[in-house]
């Protein structure tokens, strides 16, 4: 292991080298300029900086691998870095890691779809602090940046999606609830001071969820949306990570959104992102990656690249991850499509969100620059991860034989899971401190295991089944582990079919006539239809992990052998195989119709496989309302009663207090989720919606805790055709979780309907030269 006193010595020059050095504000040319002026507000300081640069220094500076100007003294940067689970060494991004010893790995979460099926809102907030924490210590030693293009809060919308594994799932409300949270974690706050912990980047904006599905490539693809589409579904999560969490930055994404690609679209980056939502100038947009040269190159939008980087920086696209802008600004400039002032706001925006970093600053006076490789990989990151998987595994199926009786000694792992590692990470992953296999969680936990694949994801080849079935039956039970990876589902790859692929099942059908106790691991973001499994009887359980991870192994086994009991809930919808036959995925509407049987659990018609929000415990629990709420609500009392300090849709409706008793004998986590159903408002109506959760932790049998499930307007509101939220007056019906409730009750809203937002229209359009 290379000593610390060498990193500490080598990490200046791979800072330059990297992108990630420090300006000199004590002894370089920048010492006397406003913008080392602690004294000074972070935009003023911004604003004197860039005063000093020539014209083609500011063309040069607007790329994500920034030169910096270093006749000024200050270096360059590297904007792009990646840490979506943990920080990622995804090809082109900042992040370095060593190939041993200190900074050679970083923890290694759960992917998003596994993290947001735990529901728990604390525990992604923690995730959020750990990131960031280690992304300091990486940063204070050039290996990586300070702004981070995390997270993804596009919505699963449809389960072909290849990069759905990076999402929490297919809810606005939940996701909402999901981005607050982490980016609360990872900025070190809520528009924090005196400076952020990291900036982190939403992405991406928007109505982004096609990456190539039959010819319809992402980079040309434009999503027909409408605007009560855009309202309810697919921008609420943006809505609450730039104006409630105040995140640092957005990425535009590639697709066009209504014939405008995202990154010249006024009305998405200037109309709703910074004059509705509040997005200011301390904060910036970035391109998704060549997204400036999709405008030209392949959305064919403008007729030349220099109106396509006019278009991009004039709607608001600060930084072009590419080098678009610094081929072609140039050419912009020359022809009077932009300006020097257009320039100017956008590395304005740029350095104020660096000056709030503390980029500029002593290190001596900021805490997150002390950080070093002693707090990467901490005891407290490791039970984090652990804590994580397990919260986030959900229990299909159970016929009482998890968790497994302790007369099992003898397990056979069978799968193109059963001996995975980084294959348990999903994409966008780093280089994790450990990745325990299921195999080495099966023996970790006390079994006698044997492996045998018997099969990979997608082979068609039975040749391996012989030896898996010879596995099984010198096993007291067999622990088939499969499902689907990055070779089915990646960034870049949308699946056509939502089966099982190759011969998995055909393997379990093979393993099931053994006659042994069987359970299924199911790995993946996107869901296969596990009819077959749930139908049959000799498939005695159903485990979805998702990509656990580091502690993939550890966590699946625990829950195997009843150390720890499952309480994840589904985050998606697991629809019928047929369901891809039903409807394109280039068809972004999400009501049904007769050519569309609707999306999510909100409007999907037809009976699910398993529903969102689906997940079973090893006990029983019994939920009662603490105290009857109201049968009635007056609307215009509501109003009148919410805060004017606050946006209308945030204001408390009520506050459901519920009690849960664990009436079974088995220490349990309990999910709780309220949603309600209602006939108020215009046809077609919603099955339900999800309008508040909370996660309970370790309820002992026989005892009973306390909930307050707090719903607000904006959550039992719905849209109007221009994309405004009204709460209508009529009947509502409440209900604690899924399947036949545990608890439910019905009121009414009374009084004229009222409009609790306004959405902005688009009265204006881009149009190229």
């Amino acid at each position: 292991m290379p000593p610390l006193r060498y990193i500490l010595w080598l990490a200046p020059y791979l800072g330059v080298a990297l992108g990630f050095a420090f300006p000199d504000c004590v002894n370089g040319p920048l010492k006397s300029n406003a913008v080392c002026n602690r004294t000074q507000d972070a935009a003023t300081r911004a604003q004197a900086l860039i005063a000093l640069f020539t014209d083609d220094e500011l063309m040069a500076n607007t790329v994500n691998f920034s030169p910096g100007v270093s006749r000024l003294g200050l270096p360059g940067y590297q904007w792009w870095s990646e840490a979506l689970h943990g920080l990622s060494t995804s090809p082109g991004t900042g992040v370095v890691f060593t190939p041993s010893g200190n900074f050679s790995s970083a923890t290694s979460f759960p992917e998003p779809i596994t993290l947001g099926s735990a529901f728990d809102d604390s525990l992604i907030k923690a995730v959020g602090d750990v990131i960031s924490t280690e992304a300091r210590a990486f940063n204070n030693f050039g290996m990586a940046g300070l702004d981070f293009f995390t997270p993804n809060i596009n919505l699963f919308r449809d389960p072909r999606w290849g990069r759905g594994q990076e999402t929490p799932g297919e809810d606005p409300f939940h996701i909402s609830q999901y981005v607050l949270n982490l980016v609360d974690g990872l900025q070190g706050g809520i528009d924090p001071t005196p400076y952020f912990k990291i900036v982190a980047d939403c992405k991406h904006y928007a109505a982004y969820d096609i990456e190539n599905w039959e010819g319809n490539d992402r980079t040309s693809f434009n999503a027909v949306v409408t605007n009560q589409d855009l309202s309810e579904y697919y921008l609420p999560s943006f809505q609450s990570c730039v104006r409630d969490a105040k995140v640092g930055s957005i990425m535009c994404s590639y697709n066009s959104v209504n014939g405008i690609p995202s990154c010249a679209n006024s009305y998405l980056l200037q109309t709703i992102l910074r004059d509705f939502w509040g997005f200011n100038d301390d904060r910036w947009v970035t391109s998704d990656c060549d997204a400036v040269d999709n405008i030209f190159s392949t959305h064919h939008f403008t007729s030349t690249y220099a109106q396509a980087v006019a278009d991009a920086l004039k709607a608001g696209t600060d930084i072009d991850c590419g080098n678009t802008y610094a081929e072609h600004l140039p050419e912009a400039l020359n022809q009077s499509l932009i300006t020097r002032a257009d320039l100017e706001k956008a590395l304005i925006r740029q350095y104020t969100s660096l000056v709030r970093l503390g980029y500029f600053d002593p290190p001596d006076v900021q805490p997150y620059r002390q950080l070093d490789w002693s707090d990467v990989n901490s005891p407290n990151a490791q039970q984090l991860a652990y804590q994580a998987a397990v919260e986030g595994i959900v229990l299909l199926k159970n016929d009482g034989t998890l968790p497994l009786d302790t007369s099992i000694k003898k397990l056979a792992l069978i799968g193109p899971f059963a001996n995975a590692t980084t294959q348990m990470q999903g994409n966008y992953q780093g280089i994790a401190p450990f990745l325990i296999s299921p195999l080495q969680g099966a023996m970790n936990a006390g079994y006698q295991a044997t492996f045998v694949a018997g099969t990979t994801i997608s082979d068609t080849s039975t040749a391996g089944f012989a030896a898996a079935v010879a596995a099984a039956q010198s096993a007291d039970a067999v622990i088939f582990a499969g499902g689907i990876d990055g070779t089915v589902e990646n960034e870049g790859q949308d699946r056509t079919t939502i089966v099982w692929p190759g011969v998995q099942l055909d393997l379990i059908a093979a393993l099931e006539a053994v006659g042994k106790p069987l359970v299924v691991l199911q790995f993946g973001g996107g869901q296969v239809d596990d009819s077959a499994l749930k139908n049959n009887q000799t498939v005695n359980a159903i485990l979805w992990a998702g990509y656990p991870s580091q502690s993939g192994g550890t966590a699946i086994f625990d829950i195997l052998s009843g150390k720890a009991s499952p309480a994840g809930r589904l985050s998606t919808t697991q629809y019928p195989a047929a369901y891809t036959d039903q409807v394109p995925m280039t068809d972004m509407s999400l009501r049904p119709s007769a050519t569309n049987p609707g999306r999510t659990y909100k409007w999907y018609q037809g009976t699910p496989v398993f529903e969102f929000g689906h997940g079973l415990h090893y006990t029983t629990f019994n939920v009662q309302w603490q105290q009857t709420p109201p049968t009635q609500y007056d609307i215009a009392s509501l109003i009148s009663d919410a805060s004017s300090n606050s946006p209308l849709d945030l204001a408390t409706f009520d506050t459901f207090d519920i009690t849960i008793q664990n009436t079974g004998e088995v220490t349990s986590d309990y999910v709780a989720l309220l949603f309600v159903n209602s006939t108020a408002g215009p046809a077609p109506l919603p099955n339900k919606q999800l309008v508040s959760y909370t996660r309970l932790h370790q309820l002992a049998g026989g005892s009973n805790s306390s909930a307050s499930l707090s719903v607000t307007l904006g959550s039992i509101a719905r849209a109007d055709t221009e994309g405004n939220m009204w709460i209508f007056n009529g009947s509502y019906q409440l209900n604690v979780d899924t399947g036949p409730a545990l608890l439910t009750h019905q009121f009414d809203l009374v009084g004229q309907s009222v409009q609790i937002t306004h959405w902005p229209q688009n009265v204006t359009s881009n149009s190229a030269a």
